[in-house]
């Protein structure tokens, strides 16, 4: 057989060769780098093992054409997990409000019962408030010879601890000195207290009597006072509560009528009591203030009862800023009085002025004719007002 003979093959293969680039994949061996077959478990060369890879190579299955991948970044898809779940809760809550498990608020009838305001009293029928008075500023007072704290703080109605504790002195006060200057604390106004239905023995015996006020002046003595009045000294410091018969310029005694002795004669009679209660005292307000030069101040109070010829309100107005200089007491039957305009200060400060009514009773006649009157009732409480002075101008009097 020839050369060309022996390497021929059957014409039935001649259509499945190709070249040599036409054969099976070729693999490489890792280790020693040899070009082998595709399917071949050992390398010729080195003899390196490939029956791992060529039986997973072999029995692969074959995979069928891959998903669409769709990547998200992570505030993408925490967004889109909470349009999920409020997709699902609106869901959910339409399905529960259409099967009747779920009320609306609006339908409970529970609203039409808060109203509370008709057992409210309407704001007619509310008391008019009365006028707040105005807090007035502290007054300075000079020491005079014979002052004390005690003195002082009997004239103008405040406690002894208030006016050390404004200037700063000893609990007792102290020992003042002539031509010092005090701050003297202007009382609070307070409503008139109400009476109470049962008073202690001494309560009933001061509200039974009649009494007036003394402002002693320079020699004065307590005997002295007695013999005016017709008052025992024993009675005087009993209703006063004085440990002593030592009384100071300047201080306030008030005399109990109802105890004056027997007047002298063939058939003595004690004095009877007052008659006429407290007239209680309306206008202005306590602590009212006036500033401007065009103010009348119309002093009112109440009435206490009929009142006889002889009888009369007894209205006192006097100026404590200036230490009483300034004082009147006008006799009316009639329950108000116009301050007269000269009373007014004369200087650029507010003045503090301080009144009270009592009902009085004609007892005889001067030498020159004026009449002469006792108190016949109880004396009011005190109130006191404030008026601006004029800075040096003259006011008319009207």
């Amino acid at each position: 057989m020839s050369y060309n003979t022996h390497f021929r093959l059957p014409l039935k293969d001649k259509g499945n060769m190709s070249p040599e680039t036409n054969t099976s994949p070729n693999k490489v061996c890792p280790t020693c780098g040899t070009r082998l077959s595709e399917n071949a478990t050992r390398c010729l060369v080195c003899g390196r093992n490939f029956t791992t890879s060529a039986k997973s190579s072999s029995s692969s299955p074959v995979q069928g054409p891959k998903l669409p991948e769709l990547k998200l970044s992570l505030p993408a898809a925490l967004g889109l997990v909470v349009l999920v779940l409020g997709l699902g809760a609106a869901l959910i809550y339409v399905i529960l409000q259409t099967t009747g498990s779920i009320t609306t608020p609006t339908a409970t009838p529970t609203i039409t019962l808060t109203p509370t305001s008709t057992n409210t009293p309407p704001p007619t029928q509310e008391p008019t408030a009365a006028p707040t008075p105005t807090n007035l500023p502290p007054l300075e007072y000079t020491v005079k010879a014979g002052d004390f704290c005690s003195s002082i703080a009997l004239i103008y109605k405040v406690s002894i601890q208030s006016i050390a504790d404004l200037n700063r002195l000893p609990p007792d006060c102290g020992t003042l000195y002539e031509n010092q200057k005090l701050l003297i604390p202007i009382p609070t106004p307070t409503a008139s207290p109400m009476p109470t239905a049962t008073l202690s023995a001494v309560e009933a015996t001061q509200q039974a009597c009649g009494t007036v006020q003394y402002q002693v002046k320079d020699g004065d003595t307590l005997s002295s006072i007695s013999l005016n009045y017709n008052i025992s000294i024993e009675s005087i410091k009993n209703f006063n509560r004085l440990t002593s018969d030592n009384v100071n310029q300047g201080m306030y005694l008030s005399l109990p009528l109802c105890e004056r002795r027997p007047t002298q004669g063939p058939t003595p009679t004690p004095t009877l009591p007052p008659p006429y209660p407290q007239a209680s005292l309306l206008l202005p307000a306590d602590g009212t203030v006036y500033t401007s030069l065009n103010d009348s101040i119309v002093l009112q109070w109440s009435s206490v009862g009929t009142l006889r010829d002889s009888e009369a309100y007894a209205i006192t107005v006097e100026d404590v800023t200036s230490g009483g200089a300034k004082k009147i007491t006008q006799y009316l039957k009639e329950t108000k009085l116009i301050v007269p305009a000269s009373l007014r200060p004369l200087d650029n400060t507010s003045h503090i002025f301080r009144w009270s009514v009592v009902v009085v009773r004609q007892t005889g006649s001067t030498a020159d004719g004026q009449p002469l009157y006792v108190p016949f009732g109880q004396i009011s409480l005190y109130r006191v007002f404030g008026w601006s002075g004029t800075g040096g101008a003259t006011v008319p009097t009207p």
